[in-house]
C-alpha cells in the first residue's frame, strides 16, 4: 500500500494550466500535489502554437468582443515573468519570437480599417517594412502589408520544462484516480491506491475533466470539444514566420508559427481558418493538399519542393457553450471541496490561476503544515508534436 499523503491543494492535470496554478500556489506558501496520468503538457498544451494573444485577432471584425477585453493584459503578464517582477519566474525560458505579426497578402486593406479603429488594437500595432518584416516575407514578391503586434511566442516544450522545475517535488505520475470520501464529503483522491487528503481538489485536466467528473458522479460542469486539424511542414528552406494571414472573414486565413527541430531544421505549424470546420472534415491527404495550395498562393517564393508534411488533430476542451462558441475567459466552477476549470486558451493560464486563488481566499483556505513529501514517481515531459510526427 503506497504511503498516504496530505496536502493543501491537490491538482489533477499537468498541462500548462495545472502547472502554472501549481507554481502560483507553491509561491504563495501552499503545499500542493499535482497528478498527471500521461506526460506533462501532453494533452493540448504541447500542441499549442505558443502565441500569447493580446486579443488582436478577435478584434478583426472591428467589434471589440469580450474575448479581446479579457485577454488584453496577458502579453504584459507573461512578459513580466521573463524578468524578475512577474508572478512566476520564467527567466531563461526560450522565446521563439518577440512579436507576432498580422499580414494581409494585398487587396484586403479595407478589412483592416475597422480593425485598426478598435481600441483593443490601436496602441499595440505598428506597420513593419523592409528589414523589420518577418524573414519569410522579405522578398520582392511580397506585395502585401505586415503589422507587428506586441504578442510574444513561447517555445511551449521549454515553458513546460520550466513549469515542471518550479513544481519541485510536488509532481506525481498516477493513472487510476478515484474519489476519497469521508461520509458524503470529498476528502481528497485515491491515486493508484494511494490516499491523498487535501483541503481542495482542482481538476484542470483539459479533455480529461469529463471522465474525472463522471468518476466523481458529477454531470456538471458540462464540457465541449472544438476540434482543429493542424498542419506541419518541415524543410531546411523555411524562414522564420510568426503571423496571422488575414482573409476576408473574421478569423485569420492561416496562422503560422515556426519551431526549431532537434536535427537543425524548422517546422511551420499551421492553424487559423484552414484548421477549423472545413479542415476538420478533410482527411490528412486533402488537408495537406489544401495547405500546399494556400502556401503556394501566399508565399510562392518559399521552396517547399523537399518539404515533409503531416497533420495533427487537436481537441480544444472547454466548458460547454451554446452553439459551440469560444468561451471568452478562463472558467472555474465549485462544488464543495472540488474546483473544476478550463483556461480555454494557453494565454489565459494566469487568469485561470487568479480565479482559483480568489476562490481559495473567499473560502478561507490558508496554507497549513504537512509532512514533507516522499520521493514520488514523476511524470515525463511530453515530446513536441513535430518530433513525434517526423521521427
Amino acid at each position: 500500500m503506497p504511503q498516504a499523503l496530505s496536502t493543501d491543494i491537490l491538482i489533477v492535470g499537468g498541462g500548462i494550466a495545472g502547472l502554472w496554478l501549481n507554481a502560483r500556489l507553491r509561491r504563495a506558501g501552499y503545499a500542493t500535489v499535482l497528478v498527471e496520468s500521461a506526460s506533462l503538457g501532453g494533452g493540448q498544451s504541447v500542441k499549442s502554437q505558443g502565441i500569447i494573444h493580446g486579443g488582436a485577432k478577435y478584434a478583426l471584425h472591428g467589434a471589440l468582443t469580450g474575448a479581446s477585453e479579457a485577454i488584453a493584459d496577458m502579453p504584459r503578464r507573461w512578459r513580466a515573468c521573463l524578468g524578475s517582477n512577474g508572478e512566476l519566474d520564467l527567466r531563461g525560458v526560450r522565446l521563439l519570437s518577440e512579436a507576432h505579426y498580422l499580414w494581409s497578402p494585398g487587396g484586403l486593406a479595407g478589412s483592416l480599417t475597422s480593425f485598426f479603429a478598435s481600441k483593443a488594437v490601436r496602441s499595440r500595432v505598428e506597420q513593419a517594412k523592409g528589414e523589420d518584416l518577418p524573414p519569410a516575407l522579405r522578398d520582392k514578391g511580397f506585395k502585401g502589408k505586415a503589422y507587428r503586434l506586441t504578442e510574444i511566442v513561447f517555445d511551449v516544450p521549454d515553458l513546460i520544462r520550466r513549469l515542471a522545475e518550479l513544481a519541485g517535488d510536488s509532481l506525481l505520475a498516477g493513472e487510476r484516480i478515484e474519489p476519497l470520501r469521508e461520509g458524503r464529503e470529498l476528502a481528497g483522491l485515491c491515486v493508484d491506491g494511494r490516499e491523498i487528503r487535501a483541503q481542495r481538489v482542482v481538476l484542470s485536466a483539459g479533455a480529461g475533466n469529463e471522465a474525472l467528473l463522471r468518476e466523481l458522479g458529477l454531470e456538471q460542469p458540462a464540457m465541449q470539444r472544438r476540434p482543429l486539424h493542424m498542419v506541419m511542414v518541415k524543410a531546411a528552406t523555411l524562414k522564420p514566420l510568426y503571423a496571422h494571414c488575414l482573409g476576408a472573414g473574421p478569423k485569420p486565413r492561416i496562422t503560422v508559427t515556426t519551431h526549431p527541430t532537434r536535427d537543425g531544421q524548422s517546422v511551420w505549424y499551421l492553424g487559423g481558418d484552414i484548421a477549423e470546420a472545413d479542415g476538420v472534415a478533410r482527411d490528412e491527404a486533402a488537408q495537406i493538399a489544401e495547405a500546399r495550395r494556400e502556401l503556394a498562393k501566399l508565399l510562392p517564393w518559399i521552396d517547399l519542393g523537399q518539404a515533409q508534411w503531416a497533420t495533427l488533430r487537436v481537441d480544444r476542451a472547454e466548458p460547454a457553450q451554446s452553439n459551440l462558441l469560444r468561451p471568452d475567459n478562463a472558467f472555474l466552477a465549485e462544488q464543495g471541496r472540488l474546483l473544476v476549470g478550463w483556461p480555454t486558451k494557453l494565454a489565459l493560464a494566469p487568469d485561470f490561476a487568479d480565479r482559483v486563488c480568489a476562490r481559495l481566499e473567499e473560502d478561507g483556505i490558508r496554507p497549513s503544515e504537512h509532512a514533507a513529501l516522499p520521493q514520488l514517481p514523476r511524470p515525463p515531459l511530453a515530446e513536441p508534436a513535430w518530433e513525434v510526427a517526423f521521427a
